[in-house]
């Protein structure tokens, strides 16, 4: 049975602490205890926990003893060290539902405006004169919006032929993201100025996010990961003030 996360990483000699951090290592660790000492007291059932089991095993193409055995060497595991990364997400999973499912909707909720995602096309030029053109030249259906995006477009969708996407709104420039949010699907903007360029702008389709039970289940770990950080923050922090007060010898 591993010990309290404050009797074990509060008690590493100053020497291991100071070698963690040069590593980049002791946040790491804190954070990993964190989570342990969070979900490890969490029940799991029996059929998920064989489940989940062979589902690793296949998944890491472990069929006997001997391969299992020579997985433990490489990685530099134990036995229950497996038996805990089998066990984790399933924890992890009741941990979740349990503590945070309550809030997950009101969570969704402010963070829909980033959940919404949107496929659009995009075509950028510096000169005025050719978006103009090529505006018309689109909007007389003279040409089509994949062809001219990827001959004049200077951006990065120059090599998809315009089309960005499925990409979450937020994703987007706050001006860009704006003019999609109220847009409608296959209506063509006229060309506008944004950071020097010159854009035409079609949305083509928005997939507002909804709550659904995969969603639920995103929202919860999403909770769950922000206590988690702050948690981490808070013992990194106790930890820096017990390493300054030790006596030095």
């Amino acid at each position: 049975m591993l010990r309290p996360m404050k009797d074990v990483i509060g008690s590493l000699p100053a020497e291991a602490l100071a070698l963690l951090q040069r590593h980049n290592l002791l946040k790491k660790l804190v954070r990993a205890q964190v989570v342990e000492d969070a979900i490890s007291a969490e029940p799991i059932a029996a059929a998920d926990l064989a489940a989940a089991r062979e589902e690793f095993l296949r998944h890491h193409r472990l069929s006997d003893e001997a391969s299992i055995a020579s997985f433990l060497i490489e990685r530099g595991l134990s036995g229950d060290a497996l038996e805990w990364q089998i066990q984790q997400p399933l924890k992890l999973r009741h941990h979740c539902q349990e503590h945070f499912r309550h809030k997950a909707e009101t969570h969704f909720l402010s963070r829909k405006n980033h959940l919404d995602r949107v496929v659009y096309s995009l075509l950028r030029v510096q000169d005025p004169f050719l978006a103009r053109e090529l505006y018309l030249r689109i909007a007389g259906q003279e040409a089509s919006f994949a062809d001219l995006a990827a001959a004049f477009s200077t951006g990065v969708e120059k090599h998809t032929k315009g089309l960005v996407g499925p990409v979450p709104l937020t994703q987007a420039h706050p001006a860009l993201a704006e003019r999609l949010r109220v847009s409608r699907p296959g209506l063509l903007q006229e060309p506008f100025l944004l950071e020097g360029f010159w854009l035409i702008l079609r949305l083509e389709s928005y997939h507002p996010a909804s709550f659904e039970e995969a969603t639920a289940d995103q929202m919860a770990l999403e909770l769950f990961e922000q206590w988690v950080k702050e948690e981490t923050s808070r013992k990194l922090a106790a930890l820096q003030i017990n390493s300054e007060s030790r006596p030095t010898e």
